[in-house]
């Protein structure tokens, strides 16, 4: 009984036009072929990411109706935030700039300045959109484009396409 089942489900699966591929996958259909060209370009969208880090941090981040304000990565009422976009501009040059040297050491170091960058990121972003006194800021896109902009570097920086040297034999 329980062979019949099987059998009579496989024939009912089989009917569908997508049955048809299921024994052999296509790499160039599949997500495989997308994913090794991704990482090919993966450096180039790395460096656009710090470019759109640098300009997001001049645009408005939040804006605060009490005061009748907007902040951004430079600016905040009294510099009571600080100026985030100072040090978001450094991680940005400092990850360009290891993003283009060909060493296995700038692309480890590179992880490292990404990964403080969107942990910066994010307290930036706790920071300028956390309510006070019952009253929470209307967000931006600034503060929206600076978290994805940065993690769309630490993904450029944990995935670098370095081509390593041969080993060699002594």
């Amino acid at each position: 009984m329980a062979e019949w089942l099987g059998k009579a489900l496989q024939k009912l699966l089989q009917q569908f036009e997508s049955a048809r591929n299921l024994l052999n996958p296509s790499p160039i259909r599949g997500g495989i072929f997308i994913y090794f060209m991704l990482i090919k370009k993966l450096r180039y969208i790395g460096i656009i990411a710090c470019v759109v880090l640098i300009i997001t941090c001049f645009i408005p981040w939040a804006y605060y109706a009490d005061i009748k304000e907007s902040f951004t990565g430079f600016y905040s009422y009294k510099n009571q935030y600080g100026k985030p976009g100072k040090f978001l501009v450094i991680i940005a040059v400092i990850a360009v700039t290891l993003m283009l040297l060909p060493k296995i050491w700038a692309k480890r170091t590179n992880l490292f300045v990404c990964a403080i960058g969107v942990g910066y990121a994010i307290k930036s972003y706790i920071l300028f959109t956390s309510c006070y006194n019952a009253y929470c800021p209307e967000k931006r896109a600034g503060i929206y484009l600076m978290l994805i902009s940065t993690m769309i570097m630490l993904l450029a920086a944990a995935l670098p396409d370095l081509k390593l040297p041969p080993k060699k034999n002594t």
